[in-house]
């Protein structure tokens, strides 16, 4: 009997971590470069970034950058924008919190298939 609620309470312990650990996406490493027409402060965008997926960074160098992130709006109503290199948009998003749109850009950058150019 202890055995089996022992089993028990693992079984929920390790079902009730599992959501934990999928909120973070942990990837290849990639670097994004903020559009200098963004007027979403970029102190918010890399806070949500090391919360949300630590592979991603935001970087002022262009060349060296697998994407670039537009990013516009205000508290309330956020309009993220995913362009690769070439000038294709590839991903994009519309949310009411910021957190919500760097988790929306994370999720699709990890798990996207096509490789960065």
């Amino acid at each position: 009997m202890k055995r089996s609620l022992f089993g028990f309470a693992m079984l929920l312990l390790v079902l009730g971590a599992a959501p934990l650990a999928s909120a973070q996406y942990t990837g290849k490493p990639l670097k994004l470069v903020l559009d200098r027409r963004s007027t979403v402060d970029p102190v918010g965008i890399v806070k949500n970034l090391v919360q949300k997926c630590p592979n991603i960074t935001l970087t002022t160098n262009a060349r060296e950058s697998d994407y670039m992130l537009a990013a516009w709006g205000w508290s309330g109503n956020y309009r993220f924008m995913v362009i690769a290199k070439g000038g294709d948009t590839i991903f994009a998003t519309q949310t009411s919190f910021l957190s919500n749109a760097v988790k929306d850009v994370c999720k699709f950058l990890n798990t996207h298939t096509q490789q960065p150019y």
